[in-house]
């Protein structure tokens, strides 16, 4: 009984079960060389287990109902933010996975690169029309840099501007995304060049989504901004110019968004680059 009376004491219980928290992180994290086996992960959290449910019947057996509200309420916000720290871990984890260790060129972070160009199925109200409208199951992209050490994708979304990786992945349908790159990128997508990339996208930088969809530079669109900073910084055209009426605007969908849209003033020959012709563009190969 001495011995299950020690579990119903909080301060140890918490200490016990943190550290098993803790061993269980550096088990998948930056520490997994300590533990360089899988099973610990499942020993350190079966431990942390046991300890709270026999916790839970020590403070029953001596009636101690202060101390099991004290360590349950303190474990499940305890468990609760480890959930989280697990979530930063994994995902940057992901973005390890495709680390390249031979190199050491400035213009790469892992087998992404500054430069490479994201998709991913948006969950904005105009999407599906989009998407309808194109034929593609992609309805936004833009461009992925190396800001100050982290990831960010460079789009137009509700403005211009940088949004983190993690953070524009998970706003996508089902967090699912492609990502694509020039086929000869090594060599045109330099240092130069991608700082004049990024010089060019800062004349863009806060303007508002051009839901018109007109080829002018006071508003902008997602395809557009990527299709235009390639185009004056390399030259090169991803992806074949439209126009309006190239697309399928049958759909009742896409003839409801057309009409909230324009009314009866459809600019049929207004020119437009899509999402869907620059990830069908055999300018770019798949990355990820």
């Amino acid at each position: 009984m001495k011995f299950l009376n020690l579990f119903s004491k909080p301060v140890l219980v918490l200490l016990l079960y943190w550290i098993m928290l803790i061993l269980a992180v550096f088990s998948i994290g930056r520490f997994h060389f300590l533990f360089d086996k899988p099973i610990y992960i499942l020993i350190f959290s079966t431990v942390a287990f046991f300890i709270i449910i026999t916790s839970i019947v020590s403070t029953i057996i001596f009636k101690k109902w202060k101390s099991l509200i004290i360590i349950l309420s303190v474990c499940i916000l305890s468990t609760y933010g480890i959930n989280l720290l697990i979530e930063d871990i994994l995902d940057e984890a992901t973005l390890a996975m495709y680390q390249d260790p031979s190199t050491n060129s400035k213009n790469k972070i892992g087998s992404i690169q500054n430069g490479d160009i994201i998709f991913q199925t948006s969950m904005s109200s105009q999407s599906k029309a989009i998407q309808l409208a194109t034929n593609s199951k992609y309805s936004h992209m833009g461009i992925i840099y190396d800001n100050s050490g982290s990831l960010s994708v460079f789009e137009a979304g509700q403005s211009v501007r940088l949004t983190p990786l993690k953070e524009w992945i998970k706003r996508g349908e089902n967090e699912h995304y492609v990502i694509k790159r020039l086929e000869n990128a090594d060599q045109i997508l330099s240092s130069t060049t991608l700082t004049k990339m990024k010089r060019i996208g800062e004349r863009y930088m806060g303007k508002p989504y051009d839901i018109y969809l007109e080829w002018t530079d006071d508003k902008i669109y997602c395809s557009e901004l990527v299709w235009k900073i390639y185009r004056q910084a390399t030259g090169i055209e991803i992806g074949e110019l439209e126009q309006l009426a190239d697309f399928d605007l049958t759909n009742e969908i896409v003839k409801a968004k057309i009409n909230q849209r324009y009314g009866d003033n459809i600019p049929m020959d207004e020119k437009v680059i899509s999402p869907a012709t620059m990830f069908d563009s055999d300018k770019l190969i798949i990355v990820k």
